[in-house]
């Protein structure tokens, strides 16, 4: 590879940047010249003086840009175009896409180089985007598209410069922001399948395990990174004119592009996509199925701690909003809410989303709820967001229980004793007299605390599955006294005279 690397550097250092310049001149004036074509592309490179790329960039961009509808779709068209094999023009044609996807792959290369200057790497991503928008024939070329940003989540390295330029410069495109989501989904399965296949190598092989980690959680980082910078669907309405990179778009009506090119004019072609286009309504269809796949996709993944917790802190506001159908999170949130301590507090927030607002039925909710409330709560980072819904589970739940207690002891008089039952005036009375008192007692009577020489005011009930241990004769409803006070006016003016 070194060898290789040393040739061609001893090529670029035969010419001078006039020299450079000159090549590129006479490869755009005449085909006699194109053997220009192979040198010029040898400077396109992560390693060439960046004036040097800079300018066999400009020239080679110039001359494939007119030249692209006219190119088969890949270089391996020649292999099964076998009645065009003898065509000299077909050969031709196709030996020109090689060197295009070649020159696609080193602008690649050279916007993900840590060696690239931020002013080239603007350029480098100017150009593959260029090719993104006429490379195909007038359509998105998404197969550019999807190498592009499969490269950037494959590196080894931070390319956050990049993303940020890609982010602020392109994703205000409606047709940019839908192929990103075609192709993230993509990459997620891909990664999922990978991520399967490397635990098992790793269990047989500990040495692969480390570097094979770090470098999956680091283009999961990157996925996220790039899935929560897209801008939300908001403002897809009726009267909105939504822009696109593409001019020939993918929101129109299927055949009109073969139509296109007869358009006579530029009005006529207005004119023709404006009553074929899409409605908003459908455009917004399209997008938020993509936006959904692309999402539940990637939380399909082993995602890396500070990432888990970035998701769960969004996703009841950016995420579940906007995706086709929420209860598709159902599985993701309730094994997060299932882990336990922070993640569980972080994922409170969407799982109450889909309870109220999309029918979701979580029966062991208030019980892991009731496991949460532990002294180390009042510390945690989100507490304040805990506690406020805490506060708000539910209303509706409260009038219930109400409700339920209050038919109960009307229609049960003999467990009347459960609404105040003190343990007593704390002077002790041995086990024998408390049981002759409590034989004494009519059969409809509740069964009277028994009193022994444990302080008095301790609650004798015990949280036990079978209602029968839990010692609930001998507890008292005290716990509704509370509900007075509650912060929702039905619920504590539904309080029956006798519960208070």
């Amino acid at each position: 590879m070194a060898s290789v690397l040393s040739k061609k550097q001893k090529k670029r250092e035969k010419y001078t940047l006039a020299e450079l310049k000159t090549l590129g001149n006479q490869l755009l004036s005449s085909k006699a010249h194109i053997n220009n074509l192979p040198i010029l592309l040898t400077f396109v490179s992560p390693s060439s003086p960046p004036h040097y790329t800079l300018e066999s960039l400009l020239s080679l961009q110039s001359f494939f840009t007119p030249v692209l509808p006219e190119l088969p779709p890949s270089s391996s068209s020649i292999n099964s175009a076998q009645d065009s094999q003898s065509d000299a023009e077909f050969i031709y044609r196709t030996w020109l896409r090689s060197k295009f996807d070649d020159f696609v792959k080193s602008l690649i290369d050279i916007a993900i180089s840590p060696q690239s200057e931020e002013t080239l790497r603007e350029v480098v991503l100017d150009t593959i985007m260029e090719f993104v928008k006429v490379g195909n024939g007038g359509r998105f070329h998404s197969a550019i598209y999807h190498r592009f940003i499969q490269t950037i989540v494959h590196s080894k390295l931070g390319v956050d410069i990049l993303l940020d330029l890609l982010l602020s410069k392109y994703f205000k495109y409606i047709d940019v922001r839908y192929f990103t989501y075609i192709t993230l989904e993509k990459l997620a399965r891909t990664l999922e399948t990978k991520d399967i296949s490397d635990n098992r190598i790793a269990s047989e092989d500990g040495n692969n395990e480390g570097h094979s980690r770090a470098s999956i959680e680091l283009s999961n980082h990157k996925i996220f990174h790039i899935l929560s910078n897209i801008p939300p669907l908001e403002g897809l309405n009726e009267k909105a004119d939504y822009e696109m990179w593409n001019g020939s778009g993918i929101f129109i009506k299927e055949g009109y592009c073969k139509e296109l090119p007869k358009a006579e004019n530029k009005e006529h072609k207005t004119e023709n996509y404006s009553n074929n286009a899409l409605s908003v309504v459908n455009v917004a269809k399209k997008m938020k199925l993509k936006f959904t796949k692309a999402w539940i996709s990637f939380l399909r993944l082993t995602l890396p701690l500070d990432v888990y917790k970035e998701v769960l802190v969004s996703l009841h506001q950016a995420v579940i909003p906007h995706l086709s159908n929420p209860i598709m999170l159902c599985d993701f949130l309730t094994r997060s809410y299932d882990i336990g301590g922070v993640i569980s507090v972080m994922a409170l927030s969407s799982l109450y989303v889909l309870m109220t607002q999309h029918g979701l039925e979580y029966p062991n909710f208030y019980e892991k709820l009731y496991a949460l409330l532990v002294p180390s709560i009042f510390l945690a980072k989100h507490r304040a967001k805990f506690f406020e819904l805490l506060d708000s589970f539910p209303p509706s739940g409260s009038l219930i229980i109400i409700a339920l207690i209050h038919n109960l002891l009307r229609r049960h008089p003999s467990i009347n004793c459960l609404v105040h039952q003190e343990d007593g005036d704390g002077s002790g009375r041995d086990d024998s007299r408390a049981g002759k008192e409590s034989a004494d007692r009519t059969e409809d009577s509740c069964i009277s605390t028994e009193m022994s020489s444990e302080r008095p005011g301790i609650d004798h009930f015990n949280e036990e599955s079978d209602p029968v241990k839990t010692n609930a004769m001998r507890s008292s409803l005290w716990e509704i006294d509370t509900l007075r006070h509650h912060y929702c006016p039905p619920v504590s003016r539904y309080m029956p005279p006798h519960l208070l």
